[in-house]
């Protein structure tokens, strides 16, 4: 009977993980599979319960991080996400202290504050280091070496 309990687990997890795309379930789905076949090799409930818990955990934390890397590699930034990296222009002297800054990227305005407590002039060319809500925390950019 616990054979088939773990048969519906497995397909319960397996359409969850194609539902979600989350790459949570699925591990679960590995574990209740080694339980699947330790009941067919005569073990225990308490055991492939045991096997259950310990392969689902150790799949999930084991492999999650390379799969999770390896299927985000190819992956386009987008939005916000895209605007990291890339040089933006003071149109407005930052100043963290007077909680003032502007600059212009790929032609929108946003608000700016330095990622070190200093004044950024106007016309300063930045590199934008993280988002904080709406604004864009930057840096001095650093000249291009030859």
């Amino acid at each position: 009977m616990e054979g088939i309990f773990w048969l519906i687990v497995i397909i319960v997890m397996a359409l969850i993980e194609i539902i979600t795309l989350g790459l949570t379930t699925i591990w679960f789905a590995g574990g209740a599979l080694v339980a699947f076949f330790a009941d067919l090799a005569g073990a225990n409930l308490v055991i492939q319960i045991i096997l259950f818990v310990v392969v689902s955990v150790l799949l999930l934390a084991l492999t999650r991080p390379l799969a999770v890397e390896y299927l985000n590699k190819g992956r386009t930034r987008t939005n916000v996400d895209s605007l990291l990296g890339k040089t933006a222009i003071v149109i407005q002297e930052i100043d963290n202290l007077k909680a003032q800054g502007q600059v212009s990227v790929d032609g929108q305005e946003w608000t700016a504050r330095a990622a070190q407590e200093e004044k950024i002039q106007k016309d300063t060319l930045v590199e934008i280091m993280e988002i904080r809500g709406v604004k864009l925390i930057v840096r001095k950019k650093m000249p291009d070496k030859a």
